[in-house]
């Protein structure tokens, strides 16, 4: 078996059996091909099925040269998970990572935009420019629903259930979930559509796709990053600044004022609550102001 055949089945196993995303099948691939790259400069000819744990153990030594603990991470659970497939598959009986340790980790959390830097952000919009309504609206949808950018730019006219105060997202995987949606975003999503959209030609292909850019295509998901990077500049904000980070604050604002963490589980269309707790981290001033009000022996000296 060859390496783009091997890779290729891979990725159908991942969509049909496991049903995650373009997105996520592209990144296993790409860790792939990073060896199969590394297999080709060295002029080591070896077959997905005949490599050798010690072939792979200095491609790690070598990656590990180059990338930060958590991308060595990540590619070496992506090629585990490839060589455990082709042991399902019965093409291995070894997995050549079995005895490969990952580098430890520590808790790694995005910045927090506080509510006024989120209001800073905003205002750095030029409302006068024919995007600036639809820039607004974006920030709006991704901090109010605390939305993945790949969600935001998938969001779909037909998934706005207004009446209801839901949205339908489609996340990781392609699961769908139900979002509460706020009236003040609801209210900038349809300044934006009655504005701008209306009056855009729309690709054909495009006529369901809430957010659009200049030519009427969906945005990417590079443009939003783009987007949010010129504000935060703009604005300025000296935190890293990404989509991301909006989706962080949605979740920790949401908790820091009371939110039950379950609910906010679901909101974010996170499996396990173990997920959310690593992402809704709260700062120790929150924490110092919670036993500070709410500790019945706050007031024993």
């Amino acid at each position: 078996m060859k390496w783009k055949q091997a890779r290729s089945d891979y990725g159908h196993y991942l969509k049909i059996e496991r049903g995650l995303s373009s997105n996520s099948i592209e990144n296993y691939s790409l860790d792939i091909l990073k060896l199969e790259k590394w297999l080709d400069v060295n002029n080591i000819l070896v077959s997905p099925t005949a490599i050798s744990e010690e072939t792979v153990q200095e491609f790690i030594y070598h990656i590990a040269k180059e990338v930060n603990p958590r991308t060595q991470s990540r590619i070496i659970s992506g090629l585990r998970g490839f060589f455990n497939y082709l042991i399902f598959e019965e093409y291995r009986s070894t997995n050549p990572l079995e005895l490969i340790e990952s580098p430890k980790l520590g808790r790694k959390l995005p910045d927090t935009l506080s509510e006024k830097e989120v209001d800073m952000l905003i205002d750095a919009i030029d409302l006068s420019s024919p995007q600036g309504e639809r820039n607004r609206a974006i920030l709006e949808t991704l901090y109010g629903c605390g939305l993945r950018v790949s969600e935001l730019v998938g969001l779909k006219l037909s998934d706005l259930f207004y009446d209801e105060g839901f949205i339908k997202v489609t996340g990781k995987g392609d699961k769908q979930r139900f979002v509460p949606i706020a009236d003040a975003t609801i209210k900038y999503i349809e300044i934006y559509r009655k504005e701008i959209r209306r009056h855009q030609s729309v690709d054909v292909l495009a006529q369901d796709t809430l957010f659009l850019n200049r030519r009427g295509k969906p945005l990417t998901r590079a443009m939003i990053f783009t987007i949010v990077r010129q504000l935060a500049e703009i604005a300025g904000i000296r935190k890293t600044v990404s989509p991301h980070t909006f989706r962080h604050s949605f979740a920790t604002h949401l908790l820091e004022n009371g939110a039950d963490l379950r609910a906010i589980q679901q909101m974010l269309g996170h499996e396990s609550i173990t997920t959310t707790e690593v992402y809704t981290h709260i700062d120790t001033t929150h924490l110092r102001a919670v036993i500070d009000t709410y500790h019945p022996r706050k007031d024993k000296k």
